[in-house]
């Protein structure tokens, strides 16, 4: 059986005050902060071999902390030769192409032929951050979502990344189809999102202490008889976000079973176009594109009436 590591740091001199969990994220780039706040709570982490169990509570200079770390979870994802996309790879990330219908990692009712299995048969060389069935997986798409992931090679990369993405300076641009002509030409959608009571597979939009602050901006680029072709900026990254927010305002997603119309289509119309961050190995901002894919063209030339 595998041993506890114990991870003995000082805090060097001039150091800034910061949240424990957040210092300690920086400092241990293998473990999520998700992990690190559930470790710090258990009493694992000590100053001065005294448990600190508030996540919140700031560091100062000349601490001495010990952190009593988990052994590693052993992975059982199996690799898998899975034809990927692939729009970009160096010795940091890999850029892919998702297309719909394809899921992100296992899980109930999907334990192989995923995104996940796909890239382990790709390379072993994939951060381990993210917990053993997600090897290399900083985010993720919907099942029936198209488009542009970053995938990380390292932890120290998947800690940079996250941090953009929790930081909200990752640039997310998506394309839509949805019902109904849109009357503003651009606006911003402002509802909290937690999971629907009704239906513990949905989110719904909720004004409770549990929901989550969710912020989406949109921007119409053409309305035809029945429909609206978006641009989408989510400025926060909720679980079912844009489907969630579209629907609240009366223009549920084309093809969207679980919050809209399926119009025929056989997944959501929604696509993720524009992946913009600051590239960890390079330190330089870099942007990659996904086109808008076969199915959804001939749905927009369907509705242009040209079909």
């Amino acid at each position: 059986m595998n041993r506890p590591e114990i991870f003995e740091h000082r805090v060097p001199s001039g150091t800034a005050p910061d949240r424990l969990d957040r210092y300690l994220v920086a400092l241990i780039p293998q473990m999520s902060r998700s992990k690190i706040q559930k470790i710090i709570m258990d009493g694992k982490v000590c100053l001065r071999g005294r448990p600190m169990r508030k996540p919140s509570m700031f560091i100062s200079s000349g601490d001495e902390w010990t952190v009593e770390m988990p052994p590693p979870e052993e992975s059982t994802l199996k690799a898998e030769k899975i034809p990927l996309a692939i729009l970009h790879e160096d010795a940091w990330i890999i850029v892919i192409d998702k297309p719909a219908g394809l899921v992100v990692h296992p899980g109930a009712g999907h334990a192989t032929g995923t995104l996940a299995n796909a890239l382990l048969g790709h390379t072993t060389a994939l951060s381990k951050r993210g917990g053993p069935l997600k090897l290399g997986l900083v985010h993720r798409l919907d099942k029936d979502t198209s488009g542009v992931m970053v995938v990380a090679k390292n932890d120290e990369t998947h800690a940079k990344l996250s941090e953009q993405f929790a930081g909200r300076s990752v640039n997310r641009v998506y394309l839509a189809l949805v019902k109904g002509r849109v009357v503003r030409d651009n606006g911003t959608i402002d509802a909290p999102i937690g999971r629907d009571p009704a239906n513990r597979k949905q989110m719904a939009v909720r004004y409770t202490e549990q929901s989550r602050e969710a912020i989406t901006k949109y921007k119409v680029l053409e309305r035809m008889k029945g429909a609206t072709y978006l641009e989408l900026r989510p400025q926060t990254g909720r679980t079912h976000q844009l489907r969630v927010h579209l629907a609240q305002i009366g223009h549920p997603i084309l093809g969207d079973s679980w919050y809209g119309v399926t119009a025929g289509l056989k997944r959501q119309a929604l696509h993720a176009h524009r992946l913009g961050f600051e590239h960890p190995g390079v330190k330089q901002y870099t942007e990659f594109v996904s086109p808008f894919p076969k199915d959804l063209q001939q749905e927009l030339a369907r509705l242009r009436g040209i079909a």
